[in-house]
């Protein structure tokens, strides 16, 4: 029999959910090498690899036999050759730009461990997918808004989250549509870098955003009485300016957020917010060019940086921070304590705070691999983001199913072990 690649699901699968991986047919104890690949839609190649030996039987079940050294990790990893996926080209990340269509995974089985592969003895491929069947996207065009609405299959109304990513601009969709699968009606908000929106991060009116929480509260498809907030990086702090100043909002997760303003100008009606100083000075730059901008923001607890840490205490709503403690970009976990205490310092509820050591800034939803280091479009050169891969993935396989627990529990009162999967 033909050494082949049993996969289940066979032929197509979620971006999100596992991925199960068998190679039937080989000799006994086999030694192999398993590479998968993958194009984003700019045509930049992502890769993986194991290596691996067969059972007496001639069988290989990545979920019960451990990779050797030597590829691009060891040890039981059933996912290992999705979350190790590294790009060709030197920082780059890995982005979905078009939710409607797949990632092609190639899966490949070469004989022997050597540098180079060896015969090539099996191939397949799988569609990784970001919409499940009947999620419906609708783009939304209305006042100024410029946003992406994922509604789940079904009839609703269903609870409601606004999506926010950080400083790269544009509307990325990928994980408020991947969150719509499970049932909430997502809107994956654009603030800048795109279409007819300001094209840099100067200044940001809260009043875009209260435009953006009024169409989710008025929409048909929302249950009431509030909203959701969801953001990363400076997403996070731009929902927490949100959460402190608008009405509507009743449960809001930060992923590697601040609690002070931070980049932009923040103005909400007579309100001015200024962003966070910073001093370049305490960069560093390793030996390969990458730098490390951990140090570089200054501390809003202390002097005039005091006027950018955001008004917290005035929002009216339940608080969860995701932190990764190996985070680059800023202090994510001094910004979480620190919100936390002021937070109970106003007799407010103490907010949810769960960390994972060895995680990174970028917690992606799952089995996106890891980016230690890319550009930075404010310093306009490589940083690095943190993470150690094995870690990072695990984190973020915990931190998606933490958030929409977070997001059932507040927004439709169901308690967090009540899946309601379509």
């Amino acid at each position: 029999m033909a050494p082949s690649i049993r996969l289940s699901p066979a032929a197509r699968s979620l971006f999100d959910e596992p991925l199960a991986i068998a190679v039937q047919g080989l000799g006994p104890r086999q030694q192999v090498t398993l590479r998968t690949s993958l194009r984003d839609e700019k045509g930049q190649l992502f890769q993986a690899s194991a290596h691996y030996q067969a059972g007496d039987d001639g069988e290989l079940d990545l979920a019960r036999c451990s990779a050797l050294p030597g590829g691009s990790f060891s040890g039981l990893e059933p996912m290992g050759l999705l979350w190790a996926l590294q790009p060709q080209k030197p920082f780059w990340r890995l982005v979905k730009r078009d939710v409607q269509s797949p990632f092609l995974l190639q899966l490949e089985v070469f004989e022997g461990h050597g540098e180079r592969p060896g015969r090539l003895l099996a191939q397949a491929q799988h569609e990784r997918a970001f919409l499940r069947d009947g999620v419906r996207r609708v783009p939304v065009r209305e006042g100024r808004i410029r946003a992406t609405l994922f509604l789940p299959p079904g009839n609703g109304p269903f609870p409601g989250i606004i999506d926010l990513y950080g400083t790269g601009g544009g509307l990325p969709e990928y994980r408020a549509c991947l969150l719509a699968n499970y049932g909430f009606a997502v809107l994956a908000l654009a603030f800048y870098g795109y279409e007819d929106l300001p094209k840099d991060m100067k200044e940001l009116h809260l009043e875009y955003f209260e435009e953006a929480v009024n169409y989710m509260l008025q929409h048909t498809q929302v249950k009431g009485p509030g909203i959701g907030l969801l953001g990363h990086s400076k997403g996070g702090d731009l929902c927490l300016s949100m959460a402190s100043f608008l009405k509507g909002i009743t449960a809001t997760a930060l992923i590697n957020g601040s609690v002070a303003n931070v980049g932009a100008v923040v103005r909400y009606k007579d309100i001015t917010i200024p962003p966070l100083g910073a001093n370049l000075k305490r960069i560093k730059v390793d030996k390969s060019g990458i730098a490390d901008i951990i140090d570089a923001l200054n501390n809003p607890l202390e002097g005039p940086d005091q006027q950018s840490f955001i008004p917290l205490e005035k929002a009216e709503c339940c608080f969860l921070f995701i932190v990764g403690q190996d985070d680059h970009n800023w202090k994510s976990e001094f910004f979480a304590v620190e919100g936390s205490k002021r937070l109970q310092a106003h007799g407010k509820e103490k907010p949810e705070i769960i960390c994972y050591p060895g995680a990174g800034h970028y917690i992606e939803p799952p089995f996106f691999p890891m980016c230690a280091a890319s550009m930075h479009l404010l310093f306009g050169k490589p940083v690095m983001w943190g993470g150690e891969p094995k870690a990072h993935c695990e984190a973020q396989i915990d931190a998606w199913q933490k958030i929409q627990a977070f997001f059932r529990k507040h927004l439709t009162g169901k308690p967090s072990g009540t899946s309601n999967k379509l």
